[in-house]
C-alpha cells in the first residue's frame, strides 16, 4: 500500500514513529540511533526510514513545516498505515525568560490560533493535550537520563514571519505559552481524533529575547537529548 505522499508499503512502516520537521534530521536520527535501517520514503524528498531501536521497530520521517504539512503525514500515518504512536521531535522559538537556547521542552499541551482544527474536523477547540501515557514516559525518560528539561504549553502558529506582530503578552500570559512552533497542534489534534497516541518534545532553537539562533547544522544534528528521550519514550521497555 502507498499513499499520495508516502511510497512505503504498510509493512515497511512501524507502529512507532518519530516525526521531524526537517527530513535531514530524520536521516540523521536513522543513521545515528537505529540499526538495520531501510529507507522507506523519498517522495518530495520527505525522507523516511525504518530500523530498530533496542530491538523494537521504529520509523523516523520528516513532516515538513506548518500544520498543513504535518497534517498530511500525521493523517496518513494514523489512518492509512495504522500507526499507534507518534512523537514530534522538533525545534521551537522561546517566548518566556525561563527558557534558554538548547533547552529541552516536553510539551504538556498546545494552544493555537490557527483554523486547522475547524477545517480538519469541524472542531472549535484551540487547546489540545499531549497523550498522557507518552507524556509521562518522556518525563520518566528524561529523569532517568538526568537530562535537564522544562514542561509547559506551547503556541502553534501558522506563520514564521509576521508583518503585523501578534499580541505576544496575551499569548504568554492569557494562554500560558512558553514557546512557539508550527506543527505540534496538528499532530496532537489528529492523534486525539484518531484515538491514537501523539506527543511533542522540542528543543529551543531561537528566542524572542535573544539575537542568537542555532545554526542550520546545530538544528539538524544537535538535538541529541531530545532524540534520546523520544526514542526511549515511544518504545515498550
Amino acid at each position: 500500500m502507498a499513499t499520495i505522499h508516502i511510497e512505503a508499503s504498510i509493512e515497511d512502516i512501524a507502529n512507532l514513529v518519530l516525526l521531524s520537521g526537517d527530513p535531514l534530521r530524520a536521516k540523521y536520527i536513522a543513521e545515528q540511533f537505529l540499526t538495520n535501517v531501510k529507507q522507506i520514503n523519498k517522495v518530495r524528498n520527505m525522507l523516511g526510514y525504518t530500523g530498530y531501536y533496542k530491538g523494537q521497530k521504529v520509523t523516523v520521517m520528516g513532516s515538513g513545516m506548518g500544520c498543513g504539512s504535518m497534517g498530511i503525514y500525521a493523517h496518513e500515518l494514523f489512518y492509512k498505515y495504522h500507526v499507534d504512536r507518534i512523537i514530534r521531535v522538533g525545534s521551537c522559538g522561546g517566548y518566556d525568560e525561563r527558557l534558554k537556547l538548547e533547552d529541552l521542552l516536553i510539551v504538556d499541551s498546545c494552544w493555537s490560533n490557527t483554523n486547522f482544527a475547524k477545517i480538519y474536523s469541524g472542531s472549535t477547540m484551540q487547546t489540545v493535550q499531549s497523550n498522557q501515557q507518552l507524556f509521562q514516559k518522556m518525563l520518566k525518560s528524561a529523569e532517568t537520563k538526568q537530562y535537564e528539561y522544562k514542561v509547559g504549553r506551547i503556541h502553534t502558529s501558522d506563520c514564521f514571519y509576521h508583518l503585523e506582530k501578534e499580541n505576544l503578552k496575551e499569548i504568554v500570559e492569557k494562554h500560558e505559552c512558553l514557546a512557539v512552533d508550527m506543527e505540534s497542534f496538528a499532530l496532537l489534534h489528529i492523534g486525539e481524533k484518531a484515538n491514537k497516541q501523539a506527543a511533542s518534545i522540542l528543543t529551543v532553537s531561537d528566542h524572542l529575547l535573544s539575537s542568537r539562533k542555532l545554526t542550520r547544522e546545530e538544528r539538524e544534528i544537535g538535538f541529541h537529548n531530545m532524540i534520546q528521550v523520544a526514542l526511549d519514550a515511544i518504545i515498550d521497555l
